[in-house]
C-alpha cells in the first residue's frame, strides 16, 4: 500500500493509495489545493472546512455534468451505429442489385453476340 504526504488549503495530509497510484493521488490534491485558493481569493476568508466543501461541490457538480455529457455522446454513438447497420444493409442491397444488372446486361450482350455471330442481325 502506497502512501503519500500532500498539501491542501495549507495544511500537510498524509494519504493511503494503492500502489503505483501516488502520482496521480499528488495531482488529484494540488487541483483541490489550487481550487480551494480560487474560491478562496473570489469568496475571502469564510473558513477552510466551508472553502473546502464548496470546492468539492463544485467538482462533483462539473463531474455530473460530464456524466450528462457522456450520456448523451453513449446515446449518439448508439443512434450512429444503428444508422451504420442502415448503411450497411442498404449498401449490400445496392451492390447485390448492381451485380445483378451487370449479369443480366451480360447475357443480352451475349445474345446479341451470338445473333450478330450467326447472321440473325443485320
Amino acid at each position: 500500500m502506497g502512501q503519500v504526504t500532500v498539501t491542501i488549503a495549507e495544511k500537510i495530509y498524509r494519504i493511503a493509495c494503492n500502489d503505483g497510484q501516488e502520482p496521480h493521488l499528488v495531482e488529484l490534491a494540488a487541483e483541490l489545493d489550487i481550487k480551494i485558493g480560487e474560491m478562496r481569493a473570489a469568496f475571502g476568508e469564510i473558513g477552510d472546512s466551508r472553502l473546502t466543501v464548496m470546492a468539492c461541490i463544485t467538482y462533483m457538480d462539473e463531474r455530473e455534468d460530464l456524466k450528462k455529457r457522456v450520456t448523451a455522446l453513449e446515446e449518439e454513438l448508439a443512434a450512429l451505429k444503428i444508422s451504420y447497420k442502415s448503411v450497411e444493409t442498404s449498401v449490400a442491397q445496392t451492390e447485390k442489385e448492381i451485380a445483378d444488372a451487370i449479369i443480366t446486361a451480360a447475357g443480352r450482350i451475349e445474345e446479341v453476340a451470338k445473333s450478330l455471330a450467326s447472321g440473325e442481325i443485320s
